[in-house]
């Protein structure tokens, strides 16, 4: 699924994109600014603009932001004026956007606990059908 390579880096080979985009595991240095750089070297938004698609709950999240943002933006133009219309906007995006990915990244969360516990339950279900087909057919 992944190959690693001399420097450390590893490639994801199945993408729907087709892009092979490295996946740096590298420890921390102990060093806030080196590390916060090796960080910022990383960033490339043009392919996170392009992967947007793909990372769960954003495209929900900023359509919910655009229109509830559009929606008080035009509202408070019309009583208040340019400015202040733009800025109510543009928070109303930021904290709509914001909240419904925090919401949507919760319940995935949530999910996932659901499915590692019945995944964690699954085996101890089957010792349980065995035990009782040992003591119904009269074992020891």
């Amino acid at each position: 699924m992944s190959s690693d390579s001399e420097d450390g880096t590893q490639t994801a080979s199945s993408q729907p994109s087709g892009s092979r985009r490295p996946v740096h595991r590298v420890e921390s240095t102990g060093n806030f600014w080196q590390d916060a750089r090796e960080a910022f070297k990383r960033i490339s938004i043009a392919d996170d603009f392009q992967r947007l698609g793909e990372m769960p709950c954003a495209r929900n999240s900023l359509m919910s932001g655009i229109a509830s943002g559009v929606g008080v933006g035009v509202i408070r133009i019309m009583s208040a004026g340019f400015l202040v219309g733009s800025h109510w906007a543009v928070g109303t995006f930021m904290v709509v956007s914001l909240g419904t990915w925090t919401v949507c990244q919760r319940n995935i969360e949530a999910e996932r606990r659901k499915l590692q516990k019945v995944v964690e339950e699954m085996p101890k279900r089957f010792i349980k059908q065995k035990d009782k087909g040992i003591d119904e057919s009269g074992g020891s």
